[in-house]
């Protein structure tokens, strides 16, 4: 009977840790899709700035100003996020599993999207072996899946703020 006991405190004891390095490493990650996607954004702003096109440089163009403007605010929110989970996992915090969730269903979409934009605003070279542009938008889609999805994560914000998952 108390090896019984002494079975099931072990299986308890095993759980919380599983759980509580799932939520470190969902927080970490989130940390790691942001240095992807400020990789991205960097890499991306330096080459239109030196690629020239219809004699100016492709930069200087509005609507791909617009794209960047809009990513870097995406990425300046996504910060936050990262730096909120990674601060409550390194304090203990109780809200530890909602800052992370938080963070992965917040920074997973910004890594993807900003790895795309990369390619695609690279142009043809953004395209091909030569460029590591592809290898970050692969790693950007496998990290947006590896702690669970952004639907996931939604939905379990939505269980631990108690409020229905949309």
């Amino acid at each position: 009977m108390e090896r019984a006991r002494a079975a099931a405190r072990l299986g308890e004891r095993a759980a919380a840790a599983l759980d509580a390095a799932l939520v470190t490493g969902a927080a970490l990650l989130a940390s790691e899709q942001l240095g992807l996607a400020q990789w991205c954004l960097d890499t991306t702003v330096e080459h239109l700035r030196t690629r020239y096109q219809f004699g100016r440089a492709v930069g200087s163009f509005q609507a791909l100003k617009h794209r960047l403007a809009d990513l870097w605010v995406e990425l300046a929110q996504a910060r936050a996020v990262a730096r909120h989970a990674a601060a409550c996992v390194a304090s203990e915090d109780p809200d530890a599993r909602l800052a992370a969730s938080l963070a992965q269903a917040h920074c997973g979409p910004v890594a993807v999207r900003a790895a795309e934009e990369c390619v695609q605003l690279h142009g043809g070279i953004g395209f091909t072996w030569e460029h590591p542009a592809h290898l970050y938008l692969k790693r950007a889609k496998s990290a947006a899946i590896a702690y669970g999805t952004a639907a996931h994560h939604r939905t379990v914000l939505a269980t631990l703020t108690d409020l229905t998952p949309a």
